[in-house]
């Protein structure tokens, strides 16, 4: 049976942990077991475990602090809510609606570029654009900083595991911070895959084209999974040649974490195993 663990190191540099075990989706959902299908439900419990972590992380610094229990309670709950559909909206607003709209105005004002394949191209790359500026930006926060540290220190420990050798931190730091099957890579190889798809989109109308974006991004992110998880195992393969880029990308994403990172890391492998 697979466990679900996340660690977290108070300021008085005690880790305390938060584990349950863990049914896969496809366990209670045999549906998604299909291939694209899979990839949904992977990445569903995905963000729903990332909520679960966030919210006890967020307990724990409200310990620290003596904020009394009701509060902890409303944030676990009404705060995690609204972040969930600000964050939804967000990335509606700034990776579907903006590139369109800035990719259609570049199209009125320039004629070689105003054709149904041209803008869709230029929509994509606007769409990239935006996602590796916003990387760039938040990566210079100090505290952003140091979450792409534990980032690295996740992926060290998983590499350390998956090499066989005894899971230390000495070994850990070892390993790159760079993992093929890094949600970086992922998001990467969606925003790739967006262009070809939405090239073929049969709208000229612009609310048309946005709707036709917002209801393929679930067909869109399990074709992506596939790719991702193809590439994983086939290394040398053309395919995972056009992932290399997310790779690339996790220079950003991931930092060299410190050795107390990595023993963070190291804790909550352990007893999630």
């Amino acid at each position: 049976p697979q466990s679900y663990c996340v660690a977290v190191r108070r300021p008085n540099g005690e880790i305390v942990t938060e584990e349950h075990p863990l049914a896969k989706v496809s366990e209670r959902y045999p549906i998604f077991k299909l291939p694209v299908l899979r990839g949904l439900g992977t990445l569903g419990q995905a963000m729903w475990l990332g909520m679960k972590a966030l919210r006890f992380s967020a307990s724990c610094a409200l310990e620290e602090e003596n904020k009394p229990a009701e509060k902890k309670k409303e944030i676990g709950s009404v705060g995690m809510a609204l972040n969930i559909v600000c964050s939804l909206l967000f990335f509606v607003v700034l990776y579907k609606f903006v590139p369109l709209y800035l990719a259609t105005l570049l199209g009125k004002a320039i004629p070689a570029v105003g054709g149904r394949f041209a803008i869709n191209m230029v929509d994509g790359v606007i769409r990239i654009g935006i996602f590796l500026l916003f990387l760039a930006l938040i990566s210079r926060m100090k505290d952003i900083h140091r979450v792409f540290q534990y980032h690295g220190a996740e992926h060290r420990v998983v590499f350390n595991f998956e090499s066989g050798k005894d899971v230390t931190v000495d070994n850990a730091q070892q390993f790159v911070t760079w993992h093929p099957r890094c949600g970086t890579s992922f998001l990467l190889v969606v925003m790739v895959l967006s262009m070809a798809v939405y090239a073929f989109l049969p709208f000229d109308n612009f609310v048309l084209k946005l709707i036709g974006r917002i209801a393929l991004l679930p067909l869109i992110t399990g074709l992506s999974y596939e790719l991702i998880r193809y590439a994983a195992r086939k290394q040398g393969s053309m395919m995972a040649l056009l992932t290399r880029p997310g790779l690339w990308l996790q220079r950003v994403t991931t930092q060299p974490p410190s050795n107390d990172q990595t023993e963070v890391a190291i804790h909550a492998l352990e007893r999630a195993m």
